[in-house]
């Protein structure tokens, strides 16, 4: 059952890049899918608390979808379609953490995740 998950999850990467490719995107967008929200765990700095919640923030599929929505409904009539693309970024990339195991993340520590603890088999 883990490897239907994971496959799964490598699907809507897949699927995110793909659709970037389909709109044209510029190039960088392919970066910050793999990279971009990723600065949210800056938040740790502040402490398990808030990084937990502003990672979970970045890293929430069901946000990425929110903002991809308001997006296309928004953002293509007044050519700004910048939450269509952040909505695509963040689905993309949460999915592709996912597939490499890593989970929305506990207040007790980073490596402590909704798929488990990170590092531990």
């Amino acid at each position: 059952m883990k490897t239907i998950l994971k496959l799964e999850e490598l699907a809507m990467f897949l699927a995110s890049i793909v659709f970037l490719f389909w709109v044209r995107a510029e190039w960088w967008m392919y970066l910050l899918v793999l990279l971009g929200p990723d600065i949210s765990m800056l938040g740790y700095l502040a402490g398990n608390r808030a990084g937990a919640f502003l990672y979970n923030l970045f890293h929430h599929k069901g946000i990425g979808l929110m903002l991809f929505i308001i997006g296309y409904i928004v953002g293509w009539l007044d050519s700004w379609p910048w939450f269509f693309y952040a909505g695509i970024i963040i689905f993309g990339h949460a999915s592709l953490d996912r597939f490499f195991g890593y989970g929305l993340k506990y207040e007790n520590g980073f490596k402590f995740t909704h798929l488990g603890e990170i590092g531990k088999k």
